[in-house]
């Protein structure tokens, strides 16, 4: 009794990882309250069909918090339709045309699915982006990972 019990649990255990594993870096996106300001521009951007393509994509993902640090306006002006290329820009300079785990980051130039390159720096105290600090690393997607940033990087 107590064997198929565990057997059970372990087999539904498993099925979550399985179902967890298969969302897209947009899904995992979506799911989180910290980022709908990010998925929100996403979305205006037409960026959705892209990062929930087969990738992979690391995607250093800004929270409304860091949003919010932008001048006032910034983000309503960059959703509207006629800054749409802006948006994709500022976008997929946080987008990197590859999967990089934590433990993999090492300190100097990454390029961008944007063109341009990102400045990683790993050390002691941590990730840094350009001047944004990662808070949280290795949120698993099945196209990729996210690791969120507590700043907005502009090209």
């Amino acid at each position: 009794m107590k064997l198929t019990r565990f057997l059970t649990l372990t087999a539904v255990s498993l099925s979550l990882a399985i179902v967890a594993s298969a969302k897209t870096v947009v899904d995992i996106a979506a799911g989180s309250p910290s980022h709908t300001t990010l998925v929100a521009a996403v979305k205006a951007a037409g960026l959705v069909d892209t990062l929930n393509g087969a990738g992979p994509f690391t995607i250093f993902a800004p929270t409304n918090d860091a949003f919010a640090k932008l001048p006032a306006g910034t983000v309503e002006s960059l959703l509207k339709p006629e800054n749409k290329a802006k948006l994709v820009a500022i976008l997929t300079y946080h987008v990197v045309p590859a999967k990089v785990v934590a433990a993999d980051v090492k300190s100097g130039p990454a390029p961008t699915v944007n063109g341009k390159t990102l400045e990683l720096k790993a050390d002691a105290a941590g990730v840094t982006v350009n001047n944004a600090k990662v808070i949280a690393t290795d949120l698993i997607g099945s196209n990729g990972v996210i690791h969120v940033i507590d700043t907005v990087i502009l090209p």
